[in-house]
């Protein structure tokens, strides 16, 4: 027998695993959580500041969001069971009480944020109802109370439908948003202007200077929030155990990157042809009055066009990300009422819990889309210091505690990851108290 014939099997590199429609469903389906309302403030955001701290924030897009949701991915994948979501995982590295609260604080970073999609969504299609389609159905209590209750039931009987096909609608959604968005930043090219460049400066001019270090600073949380996709990273983490046995992390990681590419490049586009076609006085105006940039640019221009396409652009976006921030949200409360039903001998049923969670999420959307309130603040915050802590900071503490995850210690990415969060915190912070 020769040499070749005589090594064992398993010393043989593993093969890799092959990408598949599954893993394509996957890719769309993290872009379309991700790319949502909180994309439609990014450019207000990060042009107010300028072009150097616009540049510095487009150099950052890409590993901001890769490394943080590839830490929480990791995470997931860390637990012992093949089918164990991220509220099962914190309860089994860092036990029940800290399980609990982790699953609860996860809860919070993502049940605010579908109420505030539940008021956007009405407010959008009564504007576009009256506005745009001019049929006069009001804004009053009455009637928010109806088109509300019909919207958010639409969502649902999609949420219904199963994890996997909400996944695979927010893939199908994806196509129009993204072809929009697109098609709206080629448009805007004509309108471009140097008005950020003859304002710009040096660079060593915009390094002395406290207000790039500012801009860059508040900032940050924007960009976590925009690019933030971690209420679906567990149902993704999972379904990797599922496709890639053999390789998962690997499989998970080519995915990810795969939809962050996509996310920034399409968002910055986007961000870029925003800016570039006003000023940064403009920005700052827009940011005043507290609206959308698509609102603004069809207030600015006055253009029929960006009219008709921004409350669309809006649905699509605002629909999406409801969808796949629904299922971090079942995920949380699922968890909570299990981790108590099981904490006095109880049975647990996940058709039950389920059911219970959708009459709550139901209820609750509807009253508070109803009575229109203004909960932004109330996300940044609640949500943003939540989300920085658990996306950036607790895969990070994870590396350093837990045995499953040690192999990922020593990585610059880590550093990266852990400023980024402390960053976003005090960053979230410092708008409250100043």
């Amino acid at each position: 027998m020769s040499r070749s014939t005589s090594l064992p099997l398993e010393q043989s590199p593993p093969r890799r695993s092959a990408w598949t429609r599954q893993d394509t469903t996957w890719m769309l389906g993290l872009y379309g959580t991700a790319i949502g309302a909180g994309t439609l403030f990014l450019p207000i955001n990060a042009g107010s500041g300028g072009l150097w701290p616009l540049l510095f924030i487009a150099l950052l897009a890409l590993p901001l969001t890769f490394f943080a949701h590839r830490g929480l991915s990791r995470f997931v994948l860390s637990g012992s069971t093949a089918d164990g979501d991220i509220t099962e995982v914190v309860e089994e590295h860092f036990g029940l009480t800290a399980g609990k609260l982790i699953t609860l604080l996860y809860f919070f970073a993502i049940y605010p944020i579908l109420l505030v999609y539940s008021v956007a969504m009405t407010n959008t299609v009564l504007s576009f109802l009256n506005h745009q389609l001019h049929i006069e159905v009001g804004t009053g209590l009455a009637t928010r109370a109806v088109f509300s209750l019909a919207l958010i039931l639409g969502l649902m009987s999609i949420v219904r439908l199963g994890g996997a096909f909400i996944v695979k609608a927010m893939s199908i959604l994806v196509y129009p948003f993204v072809c929009a968005l697109m098609l709206l930043a080629f448009y805007l090219i004509p309108n471009w202007n140097n008005a950020i460049f003859t304002q710009a400066g040096s660079l060593g001019d915009a390094l002395s200077h406290g207000g790039f270090y500012r801009t860059l600073w508040l900032v940050i949380p924007v960009m976590v929030f925009s690019f933030n996709h971690s209420p679906i990273i567990s149902s993704f983490a999972v379904d990797q155990k599922r496709l890639h046995p053999q390789q998962t992390d690997a499989a998970a990681n080519r995915t990810l990157l795969r939809a962050h590419i996509l996310m920034v490049v399409s968002v910055m586009l986007f961000v870029f042809s925003c800016v570039l076609s006003l000023s940064p006085a403009d920005l700052m105006l827009a940011k005043q009055q507290n609206i959308s940039i698509l609102s603004y640019l069809a207030n600015h221009f006055q253009n029929p066009l960006i009219e008709w396409v921004a409350p669309v652009i809006a649905m699509i976006a605002i629909s999406k990300s409801f969808l796949g921030h629904y299922l971090g949200a079942k995920e949380g409360m699922n968890g909570l009422m299990a981790k108590a039903l099981r904490s006095r001998g109880k049975a647990v049923r996940d058709e039950m819990l389920d059911r219970y969670t959708a009459v709550f999420m139901i209820l609750t959307c509807w009253v508070v889309a109803t009575f229109n309130p203004s909960i932004l603040g109330m996300i940044e915050t609640l949500g943003g210091p939540v989300i920085a802590l658990l996306l950036f900071l607790m895969p990070m503490y994870a590396i350093h505690k837990v045995p499953a995850m040690r192999r990922y210690a020593g990585a610059p990415s880590n550093l990266f990851v852990t400023a980024i969060g402390l960053i976003a915190m005090t960053a979230i912070f410092y708008k409250l108290f100043v």
